[in-house]
């Protein structure tokens, strides 16, 4: 049975005494629960949060990190770097990054293997657009992401990727997918990863839920199946609303 994952994502928020107390008040919040917990922290409150959650059970994330290693890459932040502050997850591929950004499919391959191979956990988003949900693509939107995503992943180093699916008309609007149809691209996600690889690694794979998850709809969303957790945004950032989250999850 997959151990649900509850991920939050707080973005360009907060300020240093804010991201400690938020920090510090979910170490107690979570303390005792048995699902995944892991908060995704701007990179310039890595250290200051590593302190609060060494030894608990909230895994420290990042936001992002360099495809390359440490070097002349003026403005990035490498593997390494992240180690060191504590970090052990990182988040890639995020809608936000792919289209406000630019990343391209083939960068986000190049950094999930760089994690990887450096020894990071990898939270890999995918998701369609409102356009292409309209137009019958958002199978086919995710199974390329995923393709692309993945390309190079060995089956053993797969077992290191959690995979969030994020439908970019849902992040950040209020707007959520039904619990059906979350379940419905989860379930062609896991099957997409069978055909990928096996049938075990798309059993073992968690696949997490991102779009403006938060404490009145996640149980719903996570009593689905196929959904295994949630990459959460906005709520990650209310201590109550997360911790309600996972206590869901930890059902």
């Amino acid at each position: 049975m997959r151990t649900k994952y509850v991920a939050g994502n707080w973005k360009m928020n907060l300020d240093k005494a804010g991201a400690v107390e938020l920090a510090k008040s979910l170490v107690e919040k979570l303390r005792g629960l048995n699902g995944k917990y892991m908060i995704g922290v701007p990179f310039v409150y890595l250290d200051a949060v590593s302190q609060v959650v060494k030894g608990s059970n909230v895994l420290l994330g990042a936001q992002n990190v360099a495809a390359n290693t440490n070097g002349a890459h003026t403005g990035e932040i490498s593997t390494a770097m992240l180690k060191d502050m504590g970090v052990s997850a990182v988040i890639l591929g995020h809608s936000e990054r792919r289209h406000e950004i630019g990343e391209s499919d083939e960068l986000v391959n190049k950094k999930v293997r760089r994690a990887l191979n450096d020894g990071l956990e990898v939270v890999l988003c995918i998701g369609e657009l409102l356009s292409e949900r309209e137009a019958g693509e958002a199978e086919n939107v995710c199974a390329f992401q995923l393709s692309a995503g993945l390309a190079g992943v060995s089956e053993e180093q797969l077992k290191k990727v959690t995979i969030a699916y994020e439908p970019v008309w849902a992040i950040g609007t209020g707007k959520t997918a039904t619990p059906g149809d979350a379940q419905a691209i989860h379930k062609f996600c896991r099957n997409y990863i069978a055909k990928l690889y096996s049938q075990k690694a798309a059993d073992e794979i968690t696949i997490q839920y991102g779009g403006s998850m938060n404490d009145t709809n996640a149980e719903e969303l996570l009593a689905q199946p196929d959904i295994d957790g949630g990459l959460v945004g906005g709520a990650s950032l209310k201590v109550d609303k997360f911790a309600a989250i996972c206590k869901f999850a930890s059902k």
